[in-house]
């Protein structure tokens, strides 16, 4: 009877596919098309995007009155304050054209590393940023689904309010299914940069043998330090959710070699590299390492970078595309 029960749901999921219409931002288009081909159950849709004499977006939604009664998804990038508000005008736009539902995916949630006061007068932006979301206004199939991958700190789905449905996916699986194509996955070990790292993502990487690297101030210096694992003889991987200027991952590879690695790759979620500190990584500006990083991947939620990266070794990038067109069926 449970086989049989369990075969009805399989069915009635198989079924119950939904036709996506996907609109995006400008810098979205590469990844949106990717998306699309994955599934033909997702149409691509397009927004003119333009702006008036004083700066200010002027912008149109195409064939708006074709959209309704359908499932609807917007495909974001707030890689900068200056093309949120056009953004954010447009999603809170869609739901109120009598969509079935609406889906908002942002890959990347910038603001997450401000999550948290030190001292008084600090302003946590990253609770402004969750309640800017939580007010997207519900559509006439219920709240927004909000997609958002590696989210800097688990807490921060507590920021959000109750008109949005937060979805936190991750970008792991796609890490996993790449180690696992290596001529000596064998010999993989990841590493974390510091505890914070350990906790996010340990449970998901539960099958290799880890590394747990953590900061210890001296003086006025944080200096990197090996907490506990073996790194010798191994091809280490340092995980983490986002790099910005990449210190921490160089003093942390040093620290690798220096107990014996064989060779340290780096993988994150986020690439956000502002000022070109990608640059750093590169084999001929690896700034006087005897290695340079073996492999450095990162996902497509940074468009910028992906494409100021691009045949630039040692760089390869997993695309979100089909973890996202499988978000969109949820």
């Amino acid at each position: 009877m449970e086989n049989n029960n369990n075969k009805d749901l399989g069915e009635l999921k198989s079924t119950s596919k939904k036709q996506v219409l996907l609109f995006y931002c400008v810098e979205c288009e590469e990844l949106a098309r990717k998306v699309a081909a994955q599934s033909q159950l997702i149409t691509l849709q397009s927004i003119n995007w333009r702006s008036f004499d004083d700066g200010f977006p002027n912008l149109y939604i195409n064939n708006a009155h074709d959209i309704r009664g359908q499932h609807v998804a917007f495909l974001a990038s707030f890689s900068s304050p200056a093309v949120i508000f056009e953004q954010l005008s447009v999603i809170y736009s869609l739901p109120r054209l009598f969509v079935a539902s609406f889906t908002l995916v942002l890959p990347f949630f910038p603001t997450g590393s401000f999550e948290r006061m030190e001292e008084e007068g600090d302003v946590a932006t990253a609770f402004t940023m969750a309640r800017i979301l939580s007010n997207i206004p519900i559509s006439r199939g219920g709240p927004t689904s909000v997609v958002i991958y590696d989210i800097h700190a688990l807490q921060e789905r507590f920021y959000f309010g109750d008109h949005v449905l937060p979805l936190f996916e991750t970008g792991i699986p796609l890490l996993k299914q790449r180690l696992h194509q290596l001529p000596d996955a064998d010999k993989i070990v990841v590493a974390f940069p510091d505890d914070g790292a350990w906790k996010r993502f340990h449970k998901l990487l539960d099958h290799f043998p880890t590394v747990i690297c953590t900061k210890v101030r001296e003086g006025d210096k944080r200096i990197v330090r090996l907490k506990e694992g073996n790194p010798a003889d191994c091809h280490v991987v340092i995980v983490d959710d986002l790099v910005q200027s990449g210190g921490t991952l160089i003093e942390c590879q040093k620290v690798l070699l220096a107990h014996g690695a064989a060779k340290v790759s780096a993988y994150v979620t986020h690439g956000v590299f502002p000022k070109r500190s990608w640059e750093r990584f590169t084999r001929k500006n690896d700034e006087g390492s005897e290695k340079g990083f073996a492999y450095f991947w990162i996902t497509d939620s940074c468009p910028h970078t992906v494409k100021a990266i691009e045949n630039t070794a040692p760089f390869e990038v997993l695309s979100l595309a089909g973890s996202i067109a499988d978000a969109l069926q949820i």
